[in-house]
């Protein structure tokens, strides 16, 4: 919690973050609560969030531990009622919370794909009406959805993640269609290559992966918080339906430099099968 609140009008405001314990979520709960707001924080890990939600405390944060698996509707109702009891009302939504996991189509992956149709769609779909519901009773609110770059351009070996996170773009648009007249807007962050923080790092290799984007650096949690933060904003009053990539460029480009292209009439030409983010 080391920000300096840039929104005034977010100051007392009610956020609900999911995967809150560590990564991106934690980065985000930290700007919303250097903005003044009161977090929601909700995690599967229940060790995890409780060292999270620990820390913040100790630095004068008012922040709610939910601890619960939200791909079961149960949970996501316990989550709002909970949040509703001590909170009233919620002002942001954001879903975060995801599994990562990666197969081939050709590997036995059933499981991977039922349970990220669970957490990665059906999730943050409940949880996005449940909040709509009381956002639409309280004058209006923000929701956003964390989607990836590989909804856009597919990772190599990107299965079945990529295909919820498609779906997540395509929902964010339909949400924001259906709620706007509710005063309530919808939006999705698709971050690149983002350094988290929370695990240990090759840092050869990082430098080889920066060096293919060409902001030349990863991103962190910081630059997708600062992104939430402004979709949660008057600023951004007028912004819903968009997805919007915070990648360094990665979408932008078709043929990454930097280590392993190949050399053609003096020109840095990258193999098909590196590309991947």
């Amino acid at each position: 919690m080391k920000h300096t609140g840039r929104y005034p009008e977010l100051v007392g405001r009610v956020a609900v973050v999911t995967g809150a314990a560590k990564g991106i979520g934690r980065g985000i709960a930290d700007r919303l609560m250097g903005e003044g707001m009161s977090v929601v924080a909700a995690d599967i890990d229940g060790a995890s969030l409780n060292v999270t939600v620990d820390s913040f405390r100790d630095a004068g944060a008012e922040i709610l531990p939910f601890i619960g698996d939200l791909s079961v509707d149960t949970e996501v109702d316990r989550l709002f009622r909970e949040t509703t009891d001590r909170f009233t009302t919620v002002d942001l939504l954001v879903n975060n919370a995801a599994d990562l996991r990666r197969r081939r189509l050709l590997d036995e992956h059933t499981d991977v794909l039922d349970l990220q149709l669970a957490t990665n769609i059906r999730s943050p779909y409940l949880c996005s009406q449940r909040a709509a519901a009381i956002m639409r009773d309280h004058g209006g609110g923000s929701i956003v959805h964390i989607s990836s770059v590989g909804a856009l351009r597919a990772h190599h070996r990107g299965l079945p993640y990529d295909v919820t996170k498609g779906a997540i773009n395509a929902m964010t648009m339909a949400m924001a269609v259906d709620l706007g007249e509710y005063g309530i807007r919808v939006n999705a962050i698709a971050p690149g290559v983002t350094f988290k923080g929370d695990r240990p790092v090759d840092e050869a290799e990082r430098r080889i992966t920066e060096e293919r984007i060409p902001l030349r650096r990863s991103g962190t949690v910081h630059d997708v918080a600062a992104m939430v933060a402004f979709l949660a904003s008057s600023e951004s009053s007028y912004v819903t339906g968009q997805v919007i990539s915070v990648d360094g460029g990665i979408t932008a480009q078709l043929s990454p430099s930097g280590p392993g292209a190949l050399e053609r009439d003096g020109r840095r030409i990258q193999p098909v099968e590196r590309n991947e983010t």
